[in-house]
């Protein structure tokens, strides 16, 4: 018997930040897959409906299910953390409620035909699932460790030619390419994982592609070294970047090292922006969230920015800084660690308005043939008054 699928995201907290409050969680990307097609793997459907906050019902991107409130659910389904990243497919499922356990931890629940979930079964049968918890954002950036390489040869198999022009450094049947246009001059190496360009990936020569690497479709590689990370679709990429996740429509366009980061949907990286991933003295990075601390226990991690922030050119982001969404960050060279949502500048109490954020959206989208239709200006204002409340 199938189950219906329904992710659950957790109640907003600072190790969430710069997302929280600004896209359903099970949107991020863990791997070369997003936490939510990792679920829709791991059970054999898609997801019926996303129980997220409430200002985020109607979220408007294309191919998401349905953003609600959490509510019950009849059996069969399964309810699936936002904060676990599946590996695999799901094993035999009792006919009595179950709790899903990744090291005695609870990542969902499973609930039999006739009974009805609301809320936690702390008393139900426990069945052990393969996969990785995340306690934050910055767990995004060893899953690519743990989860990528492991994905791409999940999708390996049928691949244009790769072009004589180019050089590959391994196995190049660990490259696959469908439908994208490659630069003479280009180098893939596989030594370390697969290379996949989807379609209509663009890369330039000059580019030297270091798997495991992901790139979306409609992606364009326009230069340097990029290496163990997952980027797109339709993003525009240059310059050094390594143990990376990049959301869709983002801009990394110039020079400037991108090392063990997040970076939401819409992120204008200024040329010359450079992050640091290793403190000084080697030791383990704290994030500050407002006036949270929190100890990550990453000796490597970059920078969480926000969906819609901006740098401006010459920006250095020190290692753990997390800039909110809808930033402008202008003004000191190195901002501070924490940038909150909509700041105007780095330092001060400044804010971004309402309707100066929505223009420039407005004017940015086109850029990608995107359209900003009145489901997408509804959810932007909502997501600005959360975030501002």
């Amino acid at each position: 018997m199938s189950h219906a699928l329904y992710l659950l995201d957790p109640d907003p907290a600072p190790a969430w930040a710069p997302f929280a409050g600004v896209r359903p969680l099970c949107e991020l990307r863990a791997g070369a897959h997003l936490v939510r097609e990792r679920w829709e793997s791991f059970v054999g459907v898609e997801a019926s409906a996303i129980f997220a906050l409430p200002h985020l019902a109607g979220f408007p991107e294309a191919g998401v299910p349905p953003v609600e409130a959490r509510r019950p659910v009849t059996g069969p389904a399964v309810i699936g953390s936002s904060t676990f990243a599946p590996r695999g497919l799901a094993p035999h499922l009792p006919d009595a409620p179950a709790r899903l356990t990744h090291s005695s931890i609870t990542v969902g629940w499973a609930v039999p035909a006739g009974a009805t979930w609301t809320g936690p079964l702390p008393q139900a049968q426990a069945v052990d699932v393969e996969g990785m918890v995340l306690r934050g954002v910055h767990d995004l950036v060893p899953a690519l460790e743990l989860l990528l390489k492991e994905d791409l040869l999940g999708l390996l198999g049928d691949s244009d030619a790769v072009p004589r022009a180019t050089v590959v450094i391994g196995d190049p049947a660990w490259v696959a390419l469908r439908e994208a246009t490659v630069e003479p001059g280009v180098v893939f190496d596989t030594t370390a994982g697969p290379v996949v360009l989807e379609t209509g990936v663009e890369v330039k020569s000059g580019a030297r592609l270091e798997g495991p690497l992901w790139v979306g479709a409609n992606t364009h590689i326009v230069g340097g070294p990029i290496r163990a990370s997952a980027i797109g679709p339709w993003c525009v990429v240059r310059g050094e970047v390594a143990k990376t996740t990049i959301l869709a429509y983002a801009n990394k366009s110039h020079d400037g090292f991108l090392g063990s980061s997040v970076l939401g949907r819409w992120v204008n990286l200024g040329a010359g922006t450079i992050t640091s991933n290793l403190k000084n003295t080697y030791g383990p990075i704290r994030l500050d969230v407002g006036d949270a601390r929190l100890e990550t226990g990453h000796t490597f991690l970059g920078s969480l920015i926000g969906d819609h922030a901006k740098t401006a050119i010459g920006t250095l982001l020190g290692a753990g800084t997390v800039v909110g969404a809808g930033a402008n960050v202008f003004g000191p060279v190195r901002p501070p660690k924490w940038v909150p949502p909509f700041s105007w500048g780095a330092e001060g109490p400044e804010r971004m308005r309402r309707d100066g954020f929505l223009e420039t959206v407005e004017r940015v989208l086109p850029r990608r043939q995107v359209t900003m239709d009145a489901a997408m200006r509804t959810y932007l204002e909502r997501m600005y008054d959360w975030l501002t409340r």
